[in-house]
C-alpha cells in the first residue's frame, strides 16, 4: 500500500546549537539536504517541543549537540531518555567559521552534518553519576567523607 505521507519512511538527523535560554536546531535528511530550523526554550516543553518538531520530519536517525556537558545537558538527557541516539558535537571548527560565518543556524547545521559525515561519535555522559547529583546531596558526602576520613 503507497503511503502520501512523504514522511513516512524518510530519515533524518537533528543538528543542534546550545544556548542558556534558546536551542537552535537544523533537520536534514540521510543525503544532507536541510529541511528546516526551528529554535527552542531551553524548558522541558522546549525539549519536548524540538523531539516532537526532528519527528514530525521522519525517523530520528541521531542528534548532534553541541554542549552536552553544559548548556545542551538537559537535552541530551531528554532526548536520550526517549531512545534518541545523542552524539557530542564539538565546535564548529575556525576555517569553516570563517568560510561559512558565524550564526547559531549554521553552527547547528554543521553538528547534524559532523553525525551524518560520521566525524562525531561520542556519547555524551548520562550526567546522572555522583558528580552530576544535587549540589546538597554531593556536599553531603563529601562531609561525610571528611568527617569520616575516607
Amino acid at each position: 500500500m503507497m503511503t502520501d505521507d512523504p514522511n513516512a519512511t524518510r530519515r533524518v538527523i537533528g543538528g543542534v546549537d546550545t544556548h542558556k535560554d534558546i536551542h537552535v536546531a537544523v533537520v536534514i535528511d540521510d543525503l544532507g539536504r536541510r529541511l528546516d530550523t526551528a529554535s527552542f526554550a531551553t524548558t522541558t516543553a522546549g525539549y519536548r517541543d524540538c523531539y516532537r518538531w526532528l519527528g514530525d520530519y521522519g525517523e530520528i536517525l541521531a542528534v548532534g549537540v553541541e554542549g552536552t556537558g553544559s548548556w545542551g545537558a538537559g537535552l541530551s538527557r531528554y532526548l536520550r531518555g526517549r531512545g534518541v541516539n545523542v552524539v557530542e558535537v564539538n565546535r564548529t571548527n575556525r576555517q569553516t567559521r570563517r568560510r561559512k560565518g558565524k550564526t547559531d543556524i549554521v553552527d547547528a547545521e554543521a553538528a547534524a552534518r559532523a553525525v551524518l559525515a560520521g566525524e562525531a561519535s561520542v556519547t555524551p555522559k548520562a550526567g546522572d553519576g555522583p558528580i552530576e547529583a544535587e549540589p546538597d546531596q554531593w556536599f553531603a558526602t563529601s562531609e561525610v567523607c571528611l568527617i569520616s576520613g575516607k
